[in-house]
């Protein structure tokens, strides 16, 4: 409930115009927060626009990301290597991500291939 809630409120400080009282009476009234962490959460969002949705937008694009890799690779993928490639690059923009997926995915594939002849 409350990775929802953060996106709620992300979300409606900053398309919606909440104000910083509106953000903490939704994530007080809709989370288990105490009122300290409400707050803390509050003031972070409020200084970090997009910080929610940019972390749940990751989520969603590695989680289709690891879907293609396992439907290309079938029992050759390794969620191992799949995760040693989405992070031995550090931080990067997601498009970036995905292209060096499909290159990932590209090799493997040639390489099951190849094993097979």
């Amino acid at each position: 409930m409350w990775r929802a809630c953060r996106l709620v409120v992300d979300t409606g400080m900053h398309a919606q115009g909440w104000s910083r009282q509106q953000a903490m009476d939704y994530l007080a009234n809709n989370t288990a927060l105490s009122l300290h962490n409400v707050q803390t959460e509050i003031d972070r969002y409020i200084s970090w626009p997009g910080q929610a949705l940019s972390y749940k937008i990751g989520e969603l694009t590695i989680k289709r990301l690891r879907k293609k890799a396992e439907d290309a690779l079938g029992e050759s993928f390794d969620l191992r290597d799949f995760h040693d490639q989405v992070l031995k690059n550090g931080s990067m923009p997601l498009s970036m991500l995905e292209t060096i997926i499909n290159q990932y995915i590209t090799e493997k594939v040639e390489n099951v291939q190849e094993n097979k002849k």
